[in-house]
């Protein structure tokens, strides 16, 4: 039996009790000093043992690792080659896998891009995938044909968390209509045609933090597409804005409205981590952080929860 992603998300975060999603993001002028095996700049080692030491900290502890897929790039094929060995290893210790690479493109190509990145049998496994629809539909169906022969998801760029998202997702169709909810309109019938047992979709979509209204109306629009929201933390969104399209409400259908709120920069490294003197330390670092960012996002969606339903009785 094919496994469902959005099924498989809910499960992940029960078992967790966390909706934390860790992007693995190895700037290679942010790793701290005692990464650096030798004198000599070996960076795919540099980069290998801290990828592998940040996993180890975190299993059992949140749902979800995000590889920033541009950041292996940039370290050439042995960058990639690694890669594909962390995505495994993360499989294999529990995680959920997102691979971000935002892409898109049309026919051939897209389905080229969906063999590379979605299912266990691909050469960068990944159970989901981050993909552009700005190119239209079209550039989609051969994600949407693989995520369902191979039980994975999609989130699609919907809202972004950058200022300059505004240049093209805000404007205006018409008078009451803007470009970035007419995508969810349209990608709407696709999303709840691909519900799950549990409700939630294997279909989701990228919302910014940054951007909280446009996240609610996202909400409205979408209400079984899991959400992944970019932009708390190192971006300046905060905790009650990155959860705002989290929170139950009986307008969604009683729905719980699964998502992944992204950390990188803020967890991966934190002031501390930068003063010590063993790996074991910084792992040390590590998990406080995490921990603190995760009981941060709890009670904040906690409140907000207790805070609405207070609204709806009042």
């Amino acid at each position: 039996m094919i496994e469902h992603f959005g099924d498989k998300l809910v499960e992940k975060i029960r078992k967790t009790k966390s909706f934390l999603c860790l992007g693995i993001d190895p700037h290679l002028d942010l790793i701290p000093e005692i990464f650096n095996n030798n004198s000599n700049e070996n960076y795919i080692k540099k980069v290998e043992t801290f990828c592998f030491s940040l996993l180890e900290t975190v299993i059992g502890i949140i749902p979800a690792v995000k590889p920033q897929i541009a950041l292996f790039e940039q370290l050439g094929p042995e960058g990639m080659s690694l890669l594909s060995s962390l995505c495994k290893y993360a499989h294999s210790k529990g995680f959920l896998v997102i691979m971000d690479a935002k892409r898109g493109d049309i026919g051939s190509t897209s389905k080229a891009y969906a063999r590379a990145y979605l299912g266990k049998n691909a050469p960068f496994p990944s159970d989901a995938l981050t993909v552009n629809p700005w190119l239209g539909l079209d550039s989609l169906e051969p994600f949407f044909s693989k995520a369902q022969d191979t039980g994975s998801g999609l989130f699609i760029l919907v809202h972004t968390s950058n200022k300059g998202s505004q240049d093209i997702q805000e404007v205006l169709i018409n008078r009451d209509l803007k470009c970035y909810e007419h995508l969810a309109n349209i990608l709407k019938p696709i999303i709840e045609k691909n519900n799950g047992q549990s409700g939630l979709s294997s279909i989701g979509i990228v919302s910014g933090a940054t951007y909280k209204e446009q996240a609610i109306s996202l909400r409205r629009i979408l209400p079984t597409a899991p959400f992944l929201i970019p932009g708390y933390g190192a971006q300046g969104a905060s905790a009650s804005e990155a959860c705002a399209p989290l929170l139950t409400d009986q307008s969604y259908s009683g729905l719980k409205n699964f998502g992944l709120i992204n950390a990188s920069r803020s967890v991966l490294f934190p002031k501390n981590s930068y003063s010590v003197n063993s790996i074991v330390e910084w792992q040390d670092e590590i998990l406080t952080e995490l921990e603190k960012t995760n009981d941060i996002l709890i009670n904040t969606k906690t409140k907000e929860s207790l805070i609405n339903d207070k609204i709806k009785t009042t």
